[in-house]
Formats: structure tokens, sequence, C-alpha cells
């Protein structure tokens, strides 16, 4: 059993004491799968760090302990500690790409964890390490030990992860959001993957994700987390049959679907308190439905819920079931979004035409010419205002590499082939200041936020960064306006403009991306993933928003994604990419419910459902 007591870990912060934890209870049998689920920022990941003695050199644990079995994790000397880490209790990180030592082989970051907890070496150590890559659905794997991290997608660079970590066969298995970066067919063989060692070893596993369909397929118990407190645990098919904290009802309606198309999702009002203040009462009342007076007055501790013999707490005066009056449903109704006003444009605003993206190797002075890569092969689209076109498909398929070289990012790096025409200008053609001035037009959010804003500037220098070059005729006194409105449309409070991007969440820093995007204004935005990151919460924040501005403005969205659910709620139109072709293409509902082509169908085939609870 690895279990936390009472556990409580504080982070020193230029505002204050920060409570990260606040008295975490929670335990995990070998063989089980526990999920842990909640919003961006309300230490989901802090507990995971926790757990593995990995924490920030400005946190640090006040209360409470670890267990394994009968020994105490906090007690161990660092020397001993590392004896434990890979071997008994493994993580897979949340951001593969700063988890990757970028300077070093994939092969010897794998054979590095084996070697030091198995007393496999050599031939026999290499054939494992290859073993393991294969399983995770890494393709030529003894091809990818030579590679870098930075020669990989990022969905190849989640399955190294989770190769590393299961290398040695820990018993225990801590898994920040291991299928975040994935596309659903390898999430399916990863999800595959880790129930076969459970079912063989009994492996124990701590699943922290936002993925609620993955969590009613997986998970035995799920954990709800709340500004640094558990406020819901039950066992999985309760949880989603019958949640009795309002949080986790707000969470399970803001799932997005094709039956919700047309209305705006049901996201959560407020953010996430910040965890330096004082609680006087419940820390979800400010954003609850439900809220009484004594809630503000009180802090409620996590009680029984009777549901026969099956264990299930809550933290909760009025939990889901006590009527708490009729606003309830009238808070929890989606309203219908409003639909752009001017009549549809029948001009593409972006067009491609027949694109293909070549990579030729440099050839050094003593080695063999390498093969050529056609990473897009004679790619042809449309795209109009107002218009979302969802362009699916494996990792590695090209999809991202497509998006940038709309962008002009793989300039001077591959051969580009064929036209991207943006309001006619062929944006392969554009120099200088044509380029700057198209650039104010179409804008990308890239798929890791972490590698894509800069560590040494403060979010507020971020932002106006891309506002003094794409827009200078805007004053200062309207940027500083623009910037507030940003960060309360995507879901930020307005200290965040003063820190750095290391001090949020990953999912904090996604929303950080998209704000940066939006910025400028532009016409066209090219989105990589942009709601890999975020919890459910946050997801229909985001969703609303891109909604409601194209809705006000007419944008157009390129969206990448493996997320079949936002498919089917936001796009209009769908294209599936496979091996840099698009095979199929079509109307979102003609392409989701009656796919030809047989890849089509296996992909949908493996996109988790959400089971249990017939209002989602």
């Amino acid at each position: 059993m690895l279990q936390t007591q009472d556990l409580k870990v504080v982070l020193d912060a230029e505002a204050g004491l920060v409570k990260a934890i606040d008295g975490l209870s929670l335990a995990i049998e070998r063989g089980e799968t526990f999920a842990l689920v909640g919003e961006s920022g309300c230490g989901k990941s802090m507990t995971a760090l926790a757990l593995m003695r990995l924490l920030p050199e400005n946190a640090r644990v006040t209360a409470g302990d670890v267990l394994l079995g009968q020994d105490s994790l906090l007690d161990l000397p660092e020397a001993a500690m590392r004896r434990v880490r890979g071997a008994r209790v493994a993580m897979i990180f949340q951001e593969p790409a700063t988890s990757l030592n970028p300077v070093m082989r994939i092969g010897d970051q794998i054979l590095e964890t084996i070697q030091t907890h198995t007393a496999l070496r050599g031939r026999a150590a290499r054939a494992k390490a290859i073993d393991w890559l294969t399983r995770v659905g890494i393709p030529e794997p003894a091809r990818c030990m030579e590679r870098y991290p930075f020669e990989l997608s990022g969905g190849q660079k989640q399955r190294v992860m989770i190769a590393i970590a299961l290398g040695a066969e820990p018993d225990f298995l801590v898994a920040d959001e291991p299928t975040t970066a994935l596309d659903v067919t390898i999430q399916k063989q990863i999800l595959d993957l880790l129930v076969d060692p459970q079912r063989e070893r009994r492996l124990g596993l701590l699943l922290i994700t936002h993925d609620l369909a993955v969590v009613s397929g997986m998970a035995h118990r799920v954990a709800l987390m709340y500004a640094g407190q558990i406020v819901e645990v039950a066992p999985a098919k309760l949880f989603f049959q019958r949640p009795c904290h309002p949080y986790a009802e707000l969470l399970l309606k803001a799932l997005p679907d094709a039956q919700k198309r047309g209305d705006a999702l049901a996201a959560i009002k407020g953010h996430v308190p910040p965890l330096w203040q004082k609680f006087e009462g419940c820390r979800f009342a400010p954003r609850c439905h439900r809220v009484q007076p004594r809630c503000h007055e009180e802090a409620p501790e996590l009680m029984p819920v009777e549901h026969g013999s099956a264990q299930h707490e809550v933290r909760c005066f009025f939990p889901i079931g006590v009527e708490a009056g009729a606003e309830s449903a009238q808070l929890l109704a989606p309203q219908a979004m409003a639909s752009h006003a001017s009549a549809p444009n029948t001009e593409p605003l972006l067009e491609i035409r027949h694109l293909s993206v070549v990579y030729v190797p440099r050839r050094g002075l003593f080695s063999r010419a390498k093969p050529t890569f056609t990473a897009v092969d004679d790619v042809s689209l449309n795209l109009r205002a107002g218009q979302t076109l969802a362009l699916v498909g494996e990792s590695g398929c090209g999809k991202t590499t497509l998006g940038r070289a709309i962008m002009q990012l793989l300039r001077g790096k591959a051969q580009l082939k064929g036209q991207a025409l943006l309001n006619g200008q062929d944006l392969f053609k554009l120099q200088g200041e044509a380029l700057r001035q198209a650039r104010r037009d179409i804008q990308i959010v890239f798929q890791d936020p972490f590698a894509s804003l800069n560590p040494r500037l403060r979010v507020q220098d971020i932002l106006e960064e891309g506002l003094r070059s794409l827009r200078p005729e805007w004053l200062d006194a309207e940027r500083q306006q623009r910037l507030h409105l940003l960060m309360d449309q995507v879901g930020l409070r307005q200290d965040a403009l003063g820190r750095f991007p290391h001090e949020f969440s990953g999912g904090q820093r996604q929303r950080l991306a998209i704000a940066r995007a939006l910025a400028v204004e532009p016409k066209v935005l090219v989105c990589d993933e942009p709601t890999s990151a975020l919890d459910v919460s946050v997801q229909a924040q985001i969703l609303n928003l891109l909604k409601q501005l194209q809705a006000e403005r007419g944008l157009a969205y390129l969206f990448i994604t493996h997320n079949i659910g936002v498919v089917a709620y936001l796009a209009d139109e769908v294209a599936v990419m496979r091996r840099g072709r698009i095979i199929e293409s079509g109307p979102s509902h003609q392409v989701l419910t009656t796919p030809q082509d047989s890849y089509t169908q296996t992909l949908l085939a493996a996109v988790p459902r959400l089971v249990g609870n017939p209002s989602c």
C-alpha cells in the first residue's frame, strides 16, 4: 500500500506561504487504479511530487507522512530514496519535453533506468529497452534509440517517458497526465499496457488526469481535489452515477460532445482561489450554485455518504440530493451560443494547395547519405471565415508539421512545395514587412506551452511583446486594458501578469499561450492541441471563448487535436490525416458518425467513452 496521512505541503512565494496541499489522506492498494482529478492548480501534480520526494526547492512538507508499506518515505535519506524511485515507485511526468534530457539519446535514458534498478547489462539491457519502446507503440524502436528528444513528436516523447517509467517494472506508478499528448489509438494502447502489469504484477497506479472518460473506464476509485483538499472520494462507478459535490456535478456537465453543439458548455464561474489566503468557510463557496450562508462561515469536513456498503465521502454541507434552491437548475442549464451575424463567406480565407513538406537530412563529411523524409504529402484544404476545420490523426502523422509550415516556421529547415494562400496572398512568397503584417491575421497556439513561453520574461512582457511588434498603433493604456481583458477571458487572475511561466501549472501555461495568440486579434488561429493540457472546466471556458470570438469576429480555426469530443462539439469540417496525407474529409457529423475509411473507423473505435452518467 502507498498512502499519505494528513499530508501538508507549503511553498514559499512572493505573495506569502502557499498551502499547496492541506491535509491530504489517500491510500492506493496493490493492483488498484486510483484516479486523482480536479482543476489545474488544485494540487494534483504537487501531490505526485510529494509522493516521489521531488518537490521544488521552495516547497516543504510541514505535516503528515508518506508510507510505502511500513516504510516512511519522508524519513529516508536521499541515497535510499534514489533506490526507491524507479525500482519500487516510478513516475510519468506531465511534460515530457522538459522531463527528458535534451543532450542524451533516447536509448541512453531508458538504459539508465534499466541498468540502475535491474541486473540487466549490455545487450540484454538494450533488448529490454527496445522491447519497451515497441510495447508503447514507438515506430522503428531500434532507430529511436539513437535519436534525441527534439527529433520526436510530442506524443512520441510521452511514450518514451512511459517506457522509462515502466522499464524497471516498479510496484507503484504515479502517472501525471500520462496520455495528455497522445492520440486516441496510442492512448488506448498505453492504457491497455498499464492494465496488463496490474493483472500480472498487481501494479498500483495513481492516475492524475483531467480526462474523465479515461477515468470512468479505468479507475477503481476516484478522488476529486479542489484548492489543496479532497472534496469527494468514491468508487468510480458511483462517482459518475451519483456525484455528490456540486463541483463534481459541474465538471461532468462541462464535457463537450455533439449533443451540446450550438450551446455554451456549463463552465464553472470564477477561479481556483489563491492558496496563500486564509479560508474561513468552504473553499468552493464563491463558485458554487448551491451555496448557503453556512458555507461562508464554516469549513466542511470530509464526511461519509450512505450508498449501501460502498465507501463514498464528500466535503459539503449541502451535497447533491439535498434541495438548495431552484436557482440550481437555472445555473446549470446551457445557454444558446449566438451565431455570427454576417452571411457566410463562400471564399476561402486560408487555402492550402498541394502542400508538401520534405526534410532532406544534412550529410556529414564521413557519414552516409540519409533518405529524404516526406512529412506532409500533397495536402489541400480550405478554411473559411467563421469556420472550424479539425485535423485529426495519430501522433507523427504530420498534423503539427502542416500547422508549422502554414505559419512559415519551417523556412530553411525543410523543402516546402505548393501554396498557402491567406486572403489570396501566398505566405510562402512573403518576406520582411509583408510577412510581419500577415502574421497579424494568422497566429498559432503551440502544443507544448512551457517550451513556447520565454522563461525569462514575466507574463505581461510575454503578451506585450507580440502587441508591440504586431500592433504598434495601440497606445499603452489600450494595451493594458487588452491584457486585463485577456486574463479574464482565459480564466486567470490579474496577478498572473506579474509572474513567470514556471510559477504556473501546465494547464495554466496553456491558457497563457492561448491569450498570447489572441492578443493581436488574428483572423485565423492555428490551434495545435490547445486544450490537451486543460482540465474539463477550463477546457469548457476556452471552448466557449473560442466559439464566442468566432461568433463575434468570424474567426477561423484550424484545430489540430486528438480529442474527438472537442471535434464533435466545435468542428464544422473534419480532415483525417495518416502518414502525411489526408485520407478522409467532410462535414463533422458525417465523418464522425459514418466514417468511410477503415483507419478512421479504427480511430473512432479507440475513443474512450464516459460511462455511468446518462446526463453526459
